[in-house]
């Protein structure tokens, strides 16, 4: 069975990943219109409105994206994505991950990250993370789950001006041994 970028059935106890729809604009919007959300993020203009919709338009048209929900609850809690699925070195990526204020610090992005990798280690043998070189946050939390700093270089965004992004990588036998 091949790697699926947007499989429809990721969940556990705490968040439920459905693949990103048109209609989510408004409900992920509400997210991601809090100005701190993307504090140390390579756009920090991304809560506004008009550079959300270019964001999440990359998103949809990457057709590996998320709205991530709470699994009780219901509520939209942010979203992340596969992308670069690359066959031949057994390798994918995971980023464009945020998530609202209120679910920081309390176990989601774990909950998240551990969904997502269960899932891409059915299939692939390393996973990597663009992560922005002014996101010591989003940095702290992928050291946390095993993942190494293996390269840093330019990313092109969706739409906007490449930037800086450390390259961070775990293996499946680094990720099995947590």
């Amino acid at each position: 069975m091949p790697f699926d970028l947007q499989p429809t059935h990721l969940h556990n106890e705490r968040i439920q990943l459905t693949p990103l729809q048109e209609d989510d604009f408004e409900a992920l919007y509400a997210v991601a219109s809090d100005p701190l959300v993307w504090e140390q993020h390579p756009n920090p203009l991304r809560f506004q409105r008009e550079v959300f919709q270019n964001f999440f338009e990359g998103a949809m048209s990457s057709q590996g994206a998320f709205l991530i929900r709470d699994t009780k609850t219901g509520e939209a809690v942010g979203s992340s994505r596969f992308y670069d699925y690359n066959k031949n070195q057994k390798s994918v990526l995971i980023g464009y991950t945020f998530l609202g204020r209120p679910f920081w610090g309390n176990g989601y992005n774990r909950a998240l990250k551990k969904l997502m990798l269960d899932y891409a280690f059915q299939y692939v043998n390393k996973v990597y993370f663009h992560i922005g070189a002014g996101n010591i946050r989003s940095q702290k939390a992928i050291a946390k789950i095993g993942a190494v700093k293996v390269d840093e270089f330019e990313v092109d965004y969706y739409g906007e001006e490449p930037k800086l992004n450390f390259v961070y990588e775990i293996t499946r036998e680094a990720f099995q041994s947590e």
